[in-house]
């Protein structure tokens, strides 16, 4: 009977983990998407600066990474003060979506914005995923230091 509790229990957690791999690769394809739009609107408000196969590409692997890092950070155990990386992490993907949100509001209704406006998502963006992943890689060193000491 112990070693089919065994299995079971393996089983489970193996089922658990694939669940969470899913739901972060789900994660990292809302990220990927984001960047997609947050590029494509720059490329049509300023091709001459940002029409490049490099431009678009890193946007999108930046989205998905940051993504796929900064929203799913591990947790320390509850203490009764303010977590500095869960705060970063929410900021990061306050500003990287509401990037990839007038981005897409710009391209359904046609409205490319002024250069300025152009220039502010474009930082929100890449303000928005640096938080993200520093956020995440921040709270993933400091669950191993916290396990290894």
């Amino acid at each position: 009977m112990s070693n089919d509790r065994k299995i079971r229990t393996h089983d489970m957690l193996l089922i658990s983990r694939l669940a969470h791999v899913l739901e972060r690769t789900g994660l990292a394809m809302s990220g990927a998407m984001c960047g997609t739009f947050v590029a494509a609107l720059q490329v049509r408000a300023n091709p001459a600066l940002f029409d490049s196969f490099g431009f678009i590409l890193s946007m999108v692997l930046i989205g998905a990474i940051g993504f796929y890092l900064g929203i799913d950070i591990p947790r320390l155990r509850m203490r009764p003060r303010v977590d500095m990386v869960e705060l970063l992490s929410a900021t990061g993907t306050f500003l990287a979506t509401v990037a990839a949100l007038i981005s897409v509001y710009a391209f359904v209704f046609d409205d490319i914005p002024r250069r300025a406006w152009d220039f502010t998502v474009v930082s929100w963006w890449m303000l928005g995923v640096t938080l993200q992943i520093g956020a995440g890689l921040i709270g993933r060193l400091r669950v191993v230091s916290k396990i290894a000491g």
